[in-house]
Formats: C-alpha cells, sequence, structure tokens
C-alpha cells in the first residue's frame, strides 16, 4: 500500500514539475518573442531615420550572440561573476547606446551643412531659380545627410504630399531648435510672400555666427571636459595596476559579497562625478 502511495505522490510531484518547466519554456519563449519584435522594430526606426538599410534581424541575432558569448566568457577571463554580468549589461544596452550616438552624430554633420545649403538655396533663388529648382540642385551638390533629407522632401511631394506637410515631416525627423526657425521661414513665406532668397541668406549667415561661437564655447570647455575623463578614469587605472601587483588582495574585490558592494559603490559614484563634472562643461548656445 504503502508503495503505491509513493509511486502516486512521485507521479504526482513528476507532473507538477514536468508542467512547471513547460510553463517557464513557454514563458521564456513569449518573452523572447516581445523582446525580438521591439528590438526589430527600434532597430529599423532608428536606422531607417538615418537612411541606414540593414536587416535588422541580422543585428538583433549578431547582439543575441555577444550577449550569450560576454557573460561566461568574461567570467573565465577574470573569474568574477560581477564582471561577467556587468559586460552582458554593457552588451544589452550597446545597441541603444551605438543609436544614439549615430543619430546625434549625424544630426551634427546636418547642422554644420545647413548654412552653407541655406546660403546656396538663396543664391538659385536670386539668380531666378524656384524653390523647386533650388532643392533639387541642393540635392544634386550638397553631401549626406542634407542631400538625403531634402531628396525625401522632394519625393514627398513628387508622390502628391504638400509642401507645408512635406516640411513639417521633416523638422520632426530633424529635432533641432535652429532647424525649426528655418523650417518656420519656409512656411511662413508660402503663406505671406517675400523675398524668401534674402530670408534664407540672413539665416545662413545667423547660423554660421552661431556655429563659430558654439566651436569657440567648445575649443574652451575642452580641457575642463578633458579633466573629467581623466578623473573618472584615473581611479579604474589604479585599480588596474594594483590587481596587477596584488592579485590576491585585489581579487577580493571581485569574488566577495563585500567586494561587490564597494565596486558597486565605486562605479556609482564615478558616474556621478562625470555627469556633474559633464554638465558643468556643456554649456548651450
Amino acid at each position: 500500500m504503502s508503495g503505491i502511495i509513493l509511486i502516486i505522490s512521485a507521479s504526482l510531484w513528476g507532473l507538477t514539475a514536468g508542467l512547471l518547466a513547460w510553463r517557464v519554456l513557454s514563458s521564456s519563449g513569449e518573452a523572447m518573442a516581445n523582446y525580438r519584435a521591439t528590438f526589430t522594430e527600434s532597430a529599423s526606426d532608428n536606422l531607417s531615420d538615418m537612411f541606414v538599410f540593414i536587416d535588422p534581424g541580422k543585428i538583433f541575432y549578431m547582439n543575441m550572440l555577444a550577449l550569450v558569448l560576454s557573460f561566461p566568457l568574461v567570467w573565465l577571463l577574470t573569474g568574477s561573476l560581477l564582471m561577467g554580468a556587468g559586460a552582458a549589461v554593457i552588451v544589452w544596452l550597446l545597441p541603444q547606446w551605438a543609436y544614439r550616438r549615430l543619430h546625434r552624430m549625424r544630426l551634427e554633420r546636418f547642422m554644420i551643412q545647413l548654412p552653407d545649403g541655406l546660403a546656396m538655396l538663396s543664391g538659385s533663388m536670386q539668380a531666378g531659380a524656384s524653390l523647386n529648382m533650388a532643392l533639387e540642385g541642393l540635392v544634386k551638390e550638397q553631401p549626406a545627410p542634407m542631400s538625403q533629407e531634402f531628396e525625401l522632401l522632394l519625393r514627398e511631394q513628387r508622390i502628391g504630399v504638400d509642401m507645408e506637410v512635406a516640411l513639417q515631416h521633416m523638422e520632426a525627423r530633424i529635432k533641432n531648435s535652429d532647424f525649426a526657425m528655418v523650417i518656420t521661414a519656409l512656411l511662413i513665406s508660402r503663406e505671406v510672400g517675400g523675398n524668401l532668397a534674402e530670408v534664407l541668406d540672413t539665416l545662413a549667415d545667423t547660423l554660421r555666427r552661431k556655429l563659430a561661437m558654439e566651436d569657440k564655447v567648445n575649443s574652451l570647455t575642452a580641457q575642463g571636459k578633458m579633466q573629467g575623463i581623466v578623473m573618472a578614469l584615473l581611479p579604474l587605472f589604479l585599480g588596474g595596476i594594483l590587481m596587477f601587483i596584488e592579485p590576491e588582495a585585489m581579487g577580493k574585490m571581485f569574488t566577495t559579497v563585500p567586494g561587490y558592494f564597494t565596486v558597486a559603490f565605486v562605479l556609482i559614484w564615478e558616474a556621478i562625478g562625470f555627469m556633474f563634472i559633464n554638465r558643468i562643461t556643456s554649456v548651450d548656445i
């Protein structure tokens, strides 16, 4: 009798464990599918905004491969679970950081090209060309990203999108207060008329002066920014030297619970200090 009860109990426990395992696997599969959909959608939107046409699925698989390999590889090389987990987190956050960095660099290049582009539009219109003809000349003569953005503007017009709506779409893609001023000038000129060529020439001169002022401010604050980078990296550099000189003593920082808390405390305050220095040395004109 007791043997039958034992068999029934074991069967129930086995069934329960199987159902639990199936539920965990199905939930993880659903979570992975949702994460993949979110990742590929975000990658597609970010890359299309920068006119970079790469299959988001390939980027997802590359990121998953790096994520799977980074943790055990760093763990084996350093012998620290904390370092392995930190490497995995960095790999996980790397795509979003790369998107923001590339988008910011592209926006900076566009704003550097904008004064010359506006001057070119003004010169073409003063020579008798219409706005659309001047924009076509701008697309042919200017490099990317300016040529890409204005070519998209012209393509929207060719398929029947109103000029005002196309300009608003362009303003939504390029989120910059200076460029918003240019879009506003174009919209007002189309509504009430006026000498658009002279307005564009004035805007080009204003933006050129603003860029020159920003370059001067950046050169004056470059030393402070470099000091912030050096001060943030100095503790890490000294930690690496001590790890090389006294590996047994420093190894406890990455293999014990108090060491984990100490490393986390140092990294958090390092990040806070760097953020404060970066905020102080960042001057918005």
